[in-house]
């Protein structure tokens, strides 16, 4: 790709998750999240296969339907309350939509089933920044909306992601599928404890992209797209071998690694507000993720 079409389109990724950041307009907050599903996809299309084609154009589907749910919700907000603002979605309906909206955007269980033939179809550069960059934008919104959700809906959404992660994730021999997967059940882990806790689900963000941006450099350095090229590319670089298994362990949650750390901050949290059953749900699905892992 032409070195200043790639300037233009990595500026404007840039562009569209600082208007996201920003903006405190519901006008201004859709146009960044537009910007920014705009600037990916010739990035994602850039190596001309047929799975990149399809990924993208799967991709750009799922999120013209949320983009398009997004506004609505926007719009059915000012039209009952006569607010623009976005910490004024006063009507639950709106609310209801919108969640569902960035739900889908970020790849939530139920709304999860494009993210992991997204993420296969494309090379690891750009799954990293699907992975990544392109969560920044959605979350912004969700934590300055977070006293406005239902909480049992985001309960609800959250515990079905850990579940499709845990479960989704064990037959695979796909790096980027177990990424996939991985993505869906840690975003899962952030939005259950969000109504109560949005600073933990802040700390979980932090900590999931650290730990993603150094499991896709690391398998971008092997060259490896699947699980037994890791294998083979282990007597290579021994050190970088080792790393790797840390950052997929960490990635899991095995304490004492720092993928642990806000698993262990939540848990005592949802016991705290009375939610042992998620709690333990989500405890036993953790395990399962690490079992793949």
């Amino acid at each position: 790709m032409n070195p200043i079409v790639s300037t233009i389109l990595i500026s404007s990724l840039g562009l569209g998750t600082t208007l996201t950041f920003i903006g405190s307009h519901w006008l201004l907050v859709w146009m960044g999240l537009e910007i920014n599903t705009l600037a990916i996809i010739p990035l994602m299309m850039r190596q001309h296969h047929p799975r990149a084609v399809e990924a993208t154009t799967k991709y750009f589907i799922t999120q013209a339907t949320a983009s398009a749910l997004l506004l609505f919700a926007s719009i059915t907000n000012a039209w009952t309350s006569g607010e623009w603002s976005l910490t004024e979605m006063i009507n639950p309906t709106s609310a209801t939509l919108a969640l569902t909206a960035l739900a889908l955007k970020i790849g939530l269980a139920p709304l999860h089933f494009w993210l992991p033939e997204v993420l296969q179809g494309l090379d690891l550069t750009t799954g990293l920044i699907l992975s990544t960059w392109q969560k920044l934008a959605p979350f912004a919104i969700l934590l300055q909306l977070h006293p406005l959700l239902n909480p049992n809906l985001l309960l609800s959404l959250g515990i079905l992601s850990t579940i499709i992660g845990g479960w989704g994730g064990l037959n695979q021999t796909q790096l980027r599928k177990i990424l996939a997967y991985s993505s869906i059940a840690n975003l899962g882990w952030m939005i259950t404890i969000l109504h109560y806790a949005p600073n933990l689900t802040l700390l979980n963000l932090i900590l999931y992209i650290i730990m993603t941006l150094t499991t896709f450099l690391l398998f971008k350095t092997f060259n490896s797209t699947k699980i037994n090229s890791i294998a083979s590319s282990s007597t290579k670089s021994p050190l970088l071998s080792i790393i790797t298994l840390l950052t997929l362990l960490s990635l899991g949650g095995l304490p004492p690694l720092s993928g642990f750390m806000p698993k262990w901050l939540i848990l005592p949290e949802l016991t705290k507000q009375s939610l042992f059953i998620p709690a333990t749900i989500m405890a036993l699905m953790a395990l399962l993720n690490l079992f793949f892992y």
